[in-house]
This record gives C-alpha cells, structure tokens and sequence, in this order.
C-alpha cells in the first residue's frame, strides 16, 4: 500500500508540475507579448525586427533557421504577417492557448488607444478640422511608401508590373464589393500558368504542438465561414453580423501585408455609410501613430459603427482568419512550402495586390486628402522624410496632424 501511495503521489505531483509549468509558460508569452505591443512601432517589417530580438536572440524560444521559416510561412498566408508570426510563436512555446495569448498581448494595447480615439471622432466634427485633414495626408505619403516598396520587390518586371498596372485599372473602373476577390483570383490563375519558380529543397522543418486533426478542424472552419457567412447574412437582418461577415471577408484576403486593408474595408464600409469618409482616412492615418498590427484598424472603424461592442465585432472578424489558418497551416508548412505550383499562383497576387494598394493611393486617398497645392507640398514632404530620411511612422504623424492644423488657416 505504502509503495502504491508513493508512487500515486509521485505521479500528482508529476501532473501539477507539469500544470504549473503550462501555467507559467502561458503567462511568460501573455507578458512578452503585450510588451512588445506597447513598443512595438513601424508596421510589419518592424514588428519582425522586435520579435526576433526579444523572442530568437534575448529568449532563445525558436532557432534563427525555424524564425525564418516561421516568417516566411505567414507571408505566405493571407492576414496580418506579424500578428500570425506571434501566434506561431506563442503556438510553439505554449501550445494552443499560448497562440491565444500571444495574440491578445501584442494587439490589446493598439485596440485601446484607437478605441479612446474613436471616442475623440465621435465628440468632433470631422470634417473642419485642419489635423484630422494632416492624418488624411500622413496616409497618402505612407500608402504611397508602401507601394513604392512593394512594387521594388513584387512588380518590378514586365510581366508583374502588367498585372499591377491591370489591376489598378480594374479596381477603379470596376468598383464593387467584388472586385479585389475576382482580381486576387485571376491574378493567381495567370501567376499559376504564367511563371515559373524554383522549388525550395531546404529540409528544415518547423517544430510545433498542433495536431493535425486540429489543423485540418481549422482550415475547414476557415473556408465555411468564408462561405456561409454571406448567406447568413443576407437572411439574418443584423447589422452587427453584417459587419462581422464584411470584415471576416477582409481578413480572408488580404495579401501583401497591413497597408492592403486599406481599400478593402474602404469599399466595405464607406459606401454603406457605416463610417464617414473623413472619419475612415483620419482612423488609418492615427493607425499608423500606435503600436501593434495594422489590422486594428479594424477595432478602430468597429467602434465608429457601434462603440465597444462594435470594435469587439470587428476585431474579432478581422483576426479570426488569420488565427485559424496559421494554426490550420503549421503542421503542413513543410510540404506546402516546396510546392511549385503554390509559388507560382502567389507571384501573380502578390503583383496584383500591388496593383489595388495603387488604386488605393488615388481613391480614396488622393482624391480627398490632395484639394490646395499646401496639400501636395505637405505630402511630398511628409514622403521624403519617410522614405529617404527614414523617420518612423508615428513622427510622420505627429508632423503630419500640426502641419495641417496649421495649414487650416492659410
């Protein structure tokens, strides 16, 4: 009896070390995490830059070549790339739960301070005040940045560069709720038979604690709600439900980074009259001025249309992609990353997508923000010191707000 008690006893004890280190790994992602969503300025590039110094070199929680990997899996999918490499992350070092926490800290602090924001545009009249008017002109200088960088790496020859130029004219011409998804998919189509890549035969592979019964359980998620959530909104008459269908189908399918949800959620919720023009490019311009994802863009334009419970709706629409398909793809990133025909496909949407940021630049951006030639010189000036002085994006909007305060009574 004795000899069984101890070894009873030794097994609970095995069981609640086991529980407290679960604990205490889950807690450790949620702290690193909502650290970094404090800090965290610059968009996803930056964000990448953060993450690998706090989790690869200080913590030592993946290996240079797995980080890689990681990083190249979400630019793969479509959805915000930093927020997915987090719950990659958080995924591997603490299970599922861990993925949940990881994404929780890094976007909480960005979902506050645009929620406090929506508050300030909702006591204001928007459409006479010359610093909301600098926030519409910030955007027009950083879409233009990320276009320009973008088409350096996926339009820069004659083949890509025709997509791009195709799909700007379409998405101008064709302004529907459509039209960027039958672009994305034409693109894929012509990159599927047009271009041909090189297999990568790296046999490095990706250690992660997800079964594959779950990942297929999230990927088959991911597809019926992209499907049957239209439906469901059309029968079921809510207005909050609409806006969880509109954006859920924006983050399905962004590609390209943060910068492309710009022209998605625009012809999801402007033409509706969920949120005003003004009030829309104001949001995206103060987007850029807080830590965090992009994507929380999303929390911020939720809370115009139905305060908390509208920003939770959003947030919660627009990530939800995103977080299921990186679960969903982890454990099968090893064979999908040599697959030829996948690349290919991604050449022509990732050109395509360059194509629609450009669209973007003109309508909405251009066509409200650029009225006086006090608004092109601001924008010009706002774009060299992003692009070649390499100042941050939060300086850019700092700048940007005082200048067209100022420029309001010229």
């Amino acid at each position: 009896m004795f000899i069984k008690r101890h070894w009873g006893g030794n097994k609970l004890n095995t069981a609640a070390k086991t529980q407290q280190s679960k604990r205490r790994a889950l807690l450790e992602v949620f702290l690193v995490s909502t650290k970094l969503g404090l800090t965290s300025f610059g968009g996803p590039i930056a964000h990448l830059g953060y993450f690998h110094n706090e989790y690869i070199q200080k913590r030592k929680w993946m290996d240079e070549k797995s980080y890689a990997d990681l990083v190249a899996l979400c630019q793969f999918l479509p959805g915000p790339a930093s927020s997915q490499v987090g719950v990659g992350i958080g995924t591997i070092r603490a299970g599922l739960l861990g993925g949940a926490a990881a994404w929780l800290g890094f976007t909480l602090p960005s979902i506050i301070l645009l929620l406090l924001f929506s508050l300030l545009m909702k006591a204001m009249d928007v459409s006479s005040t010359g610093w909301i008017h600098g926030l519409k002109i910030v955007a027009v200088a950083i879409v233009a940045q990320a276009v320009l960088s973008m088409g350096k790496k996926l339009a820069s020859d004659k083949s890509t560069a025709s997509i791009a130029i195709a799909a700007a004219s379409v998405t101008l011409l064709w302004q529907t709720v459509y039209s960027q998804v039958v672009i994305i998919v034409l693109a894929g189509l012509i990159g599927l038979f047009a271009f041909k890549t090189v297999s990568n035969q790296d046999n490095s592979t990706i250690q992660v604690r997800v079964h594959r019964s779950v990942a297929i359980f999230c990927l088959v998620l991911y597809a019926m709600l992209l499907l049957l959530l239209p439906i469901f909104s059309g029968l079921w008459h809510s207005q909050l439900f609409s806006l969880f269908d509109s954006f859920y189908r924006v983050g399905s399918l962004v590609f390209g980074g943060g910068h492309v949800i710009l022209p998605l959620l625009e012809r999801e919720v402007v033409p509706q009259g969920w949120v005003s023009k003004e009030a829309f490019l104001a949001g995206y311009g103060a987007t850029q001025a807080v830590p965090g994802p992009l994507f929380t863009f999303g929390s911020y334009l939720g809370a115009m249309f139905d305060g908390v419970r509208g920003a939770l709706v959003g947030t919660l629409a627009i990530f939800l992609p995103a977080y299921l398909l990186i679960i969903g793809a982890l454990p099968f990133w090893n064979s999908l990353r040599t697959n030829v025909k996948i690349q290919s496909a991604f050449v022509g949407i990732n050109a395509a997508v360059v194509g629609i940021l450009l669209a973007a630049l003109y309508n909405p951006l251009w066509t409200t923000a650029i009225i006086r030639p006090y608004d092109f010189t601001l924008v010009i000036v706002l774009f060299g010191l992003l692009v070649f002085w390499k100042l941050p994006p939060w300086c850019i909007v700092l700048l940007g707000a005082v200048a067209g305060e100022v420029l309001y009574y010229l």
